[in-house]
C-alpha cells in the first residue's frame, strides 16, 4: 500500500519562477545521477514508477515537483555527477538549485541519496551544504545497501557517521531489499509535519 496514495507529479520547473506554490512543506531529495535516487523516491513512497513520470528531455536541468498530499511535497532535484553533460548546463543547474535552497520558503528538509559502495563525496557534501546554510534538517540514505556484505555494511555506516560528525542522519537503505524504508519514511514525515530537528537542536 502506498505510503502517499494521492501522491501525483505536478511539475517540472527548469526556472525559480516555475517553482510555483510555496506554501507547507516541502522536502527536497537529492543525489548523484547513479545513486538510485528515482529508485529511493519510489521505495520510501511505495510507488513502483511515480518519479518516472518526470523523465522528460531536459530533465538534468529542472527541479521535479511532487504533491504527496495538500500542503506536502517532494521535489525530486537534478542528479548530479554526469561527466558528460555540457559546462553550460552544469551551471544552469548550479543557479537553479541555488535558487531553490535559496528562496523555497517551504523546505523543510533534504534526503541525499548516496551510493553506499561509493561513499559521501564533494558534490553531496555541497548539498549538505546547503541545507546546513539554511538551518534545514538532512538525513543521508547510503543506497544499494544489499551489494553489500554484512560487516562491509557495518564498516561503512560507521564511516558515513564519522564524517558526518552530527551534521545529519544516516541510515543503510536498499529501494531492492526493503532495508532502511521504514526509517526514511519516518524521516520525511517528520520533516513533512515540520517536527525534524537540525542536528544540534535541544
Amino acid at each position: 500500500m502506498s505510503r502517499y496514495p494521492k501522491a501525483r507529479f505536478l511539475k517540472s520547473a527548469s526556472s525559480p519562477a516555475a517553482f510555483g506554490d510555496d506554501s507547507g512543506y516541502e522536502v527536497a531529495i537529492t543525489g548523484r545521477s547513479n545513486s538510485g535516487k528515482s529508485s529511493a523516491l519510489n521505495a520510501i513512497l511505495r510507488r513502483q514508477d511515480l518519479a518516472r513520470t518526470s523523465k522528460m528531455p531536459g530533465r538534468t536541468q529542472a527541479v521535479n515537483l511532487f504533491e504527496l498530499e495538500p500542503g506536502k511535497r517532494l521535489a525530486d532535484l537534478p542528479g548530479y555527477g554526469h561527466a558528460r553533460v555540457p559546462d553550460a548546463v552544469k551551471a544552469a543547474w548550479a543557479r537553479l538549485i541555488e535558487s531553490y535552497f535559496a528562496g523555497r520558503a517551504s523546505l523543510a528538509g533534504v534526503l541525499i541519496v548516496v551510493d553506499s559502495r561509493r561513499g559521501f563525496g564533494e558534490r553531496d557534501e555541497a548539498m549538505l551544504g546547503y541545507a546546513t546554510a539554511r538551518g534545514i534538517p538532512s538525513r543521508v540514505l547510503l543506497s544499494k545497501s544489499d551489494k553489500l556484505g554484512r560487516n562491509e555494511a557495518r564498516q561503512v555506516l560507521a564511516a558515513a557517521k564519522a564524517s558526518l560528525a552530527g551534521r545529519a542522519g544516516v541510515q543503510l537503505f536498499s529501494a531492492t531489499a526493503g532495508e532502511g524504508v521504514d526509517a526514511a519514511q519516518a524521516a520525511l514525515d517528520e520533516m513533512l509535519a515540520g517536527h525534524a530537528k537540525v542536528p544540534g537542536d535541544p
